[in-house]
C-alpha cells in the first residue's frame, strides 16, 4: 500500500510485503527469468545491479516503463504474489510426491 506523506511517496510494508520481499530476495536468481519474461525492457545488467531490492525494481519499472510509482507498486505486487503462489503450488506438489 502507498501512502502520499508531504508530497512524497512511502511504502507501507504489511506482512505480506515483508513474505514477498523475502521470496523476491532470496529467489533472485530463480526469478530474474520470470521477471525478463514480465517485464521484457529489463535487461540482465539491470536485474543483476538491484539485486532482487523491490524499490530498486520499482524505480526500474518507472524508468523503463514510464510507470507512476503506485502502477510500479502494484505491478511488483502482482508479480510477487503469483510468484508465491506458484511456490507454495510446487512445494505442495513436491511434497505429495515424496509421500
Amino acid at each position: 500500500m502507498c501512502m502520499a506523506r508531504r508530497g512524497r511517496f512511502s511504502y507501507d510494508a504489511s506482512k505480506e510485503d515483508l513474505m514477498n520481499k523475502d521470496v523476491l530476495q532470496g529467489k533472485w536468481r530463480e526469478m530474474k527469468g520470470k521477471i525478463k519474461e514480465q517485464w521484457g525492457k529489463l535487461t540482465d545488467d539491470d536485474l543483476d545491479r538491484i539485486e532482487g531490492k523491490g524499490e530498486q525494481l520499482f524505480g526500474l519499472l518507472q524508468q523503463r516503463y514510464g510507470y507512476a510509482r503506485d502502477k510500479a507498486e502494484e505491478e511488483y505486487r502482482r508479480f510477487t504474489e503469483k510468484y508465491s503462489r506458484q511456490l507454495e503450488t510446487d512445494r505442495a506438489r513436491h511434497a505429495d510426491t515424496r509421500r
